[in-house]
Formats: structure tokens, sequence, C-alpha cells
């Protein structure tokens, strides 16, 4: 095995991957504990030595990935080995003795962002959310819709009411999204049922429409994505297996010919 080979199968092996999330999740812990009123004073110290640490080995992480490309223009190629490459050149721009320290302090919370790219189910998960935006947007453009009629209808017939709550468009909107978060929407409806008796049939309808019903439809779009990405997954295994068979029948083939060739001989 070649020393190329040899890099290859560390990139992709399980235990690398499995080394990187440990470490980012714990310096996630200790950034954590740093947030706490009662931290030694000493912790500033390990925390810098974290800082180093962790720096060093993604720096180190990144190279094996580049030097495992048999071309280096093609680890620029994937959208998440650029998202790597950003997150760690920030990671080494000398900001902690500048005026920009604070910021520097805020960027070693985006190395957890690296979580994402280190284990490999995360990354399907994202793929799969990203190919599913078109799909989403026109959800949120249909969802839109129904709260706009929902707002003005709830302006038009609630709008003296004491709580203020349906005042004018963008207080309703407010009270729409209070109602779909389910966050005490009884209290606005008895309110509202105390002057319009009927107003019962407004809240349920709208609550059944726009918290069951595109809940579900968000479900189906994202169910949808696994499906296709599963789909794609089989077709690369069937190919891979196709192009495996291929590759016995050639050699059972000149395995044939060979013994062909031995039974003349013996002849």
């Amino acid at each position: 095995m070649t020393a190329m080979e040899k890099i290859e199968q560390i990139r992709d092996s399980r235990w690398f991957s499995n080394l990187t999330t440990i470490i980012i999740i714990a310096y996630a812990c200790i950034l954590g504990f740093k947030t706490l009123d009662d931290v030694d004073t000493n912790y500033d110290l390990f925390l810098k030595f974290a800082d180093y640490f962790v720096t060093v080995y993604f720096v180190f992480e990144l190279a094996i990935k580049m030097v495992a490309e048999k071309k280096f223009v093609n680890f620029f190629k994937s959208g998440w080995n650029l998202f790597d490459f950003i997150i760690v050149l920030i990671t080494l721009l000398p900001l902690e003795s500048s005026n920009y320290a604070a910021i520097a302090r805020l960027m070693r919370v985006f190395r957890i962002l690296r979580l994402f790219t280190a284990r490999p189910e995360l990354k399907a998960i994202i793929d799969m959310l990203i190919k599913a935006i078109p799909a989403i947007i026109d959800i949120v453009i249909l969802m839109f819709i129904i709260f706009y009629i929902y707002a003005i209808i709830g302006n038009f017939f609630f709008v003296d009411l004491q709580s203020g709550l349906w005042k004018d468009f963008l207080v309703s909107m407010l009270t729409l999204f209070r109602v779909l978060t389910f966050e005490d929407w009884t209290d606005v409806m008895y309110e509202a049922m105390e002057v319009y008796p009927w107003a019962w049939a407004y809240f349920v309808s709208f609550i059944i429409i726009a918290a069951f019903v595109f809940f579900n439809l968000f479900v189906a779009v994202i169910i949808g994505e696994m499906q296709k990405l599963q789909e794609a997954d089989m077709k690369e295994e069937i190919h891979e297996d196709s192009l495996k068979l291929d590759i016995l029948l050639e050699e059972m083939k000149s395995l044939r010919e060979e013994i062909s060739l031995l039974k003349k001989e013996i002849k």
C-alpha cells in the first residue's frame, strides 16, 4: 500500500471521523463551561491550550483531506470542503491581540459547526434539507397566504377587543403566530368568544389548516427527499455491483481461455 492510499484510508476511516467528533464535542463542552460564573481564573489558560490544540488538529485534518485528493483543485469543488477551509482559515487569523478580539472569541463557537462535516450522517441530513428548500419555500408562501387571509379576517372582527391583539394587520399576524405555537391560544379564543360566540370556528379552522396540515406537508417533503436519497444510494450500489459483476465475468472469460489453452497443450 502506497503512502497516498494510506492517507486516503485514514481520511475515509470511521475512527478518524469519530476522533474529530469527540474533539469537537469536548471543545463545545469547554466553551460551555466558560459561561459559568464560578469558573476558576486558571480556566482561561486551559481554554487557550484547548484553542491551540483544536486549531492544530483542524489544520492537520484539513491537510490530510487535501493530500488525499488526487488533484488539489478537486478539494475545492466540494461545498463541504470549502466550509471546512473557511472555518479553519478564520480560526488562524491573528485577531486575539487586535481590536477584533471579541470577534475572535465569537469565532470559537463556529468551530462547533465542523461537526456537520465530521459526521457523514449529518452531512447527508443537511444535503437532504438543502434539496428540500424549493418545496419548503412553496409551502411557506402558501402558509403566508393563509396567515394573511386570517389576519385580515381577525382584524375585521376582533379589532375592538380590549387586549389589542387584533388592532392592526401586523399585530394580528403576531397573534396568529402565537396561536400556531399553542402559547395560551385558548385565552385569545375565549376573549373573542365573549363578544362573538362563533369565534371558536375561526381559531379551530386556523389551527387545523396551519398547524396540522402544513406540519404534515413539511414532513411529507422531508420524507420524499429521504426516499430520493435512498433511491440514489441504491442505484449507486447497484451500479457498483454491476461493475464488480462485469469484472468477475471478464476474469471468468480469461480463466476459460487459459483452461482451453492448457487443454490444447496437454493434448
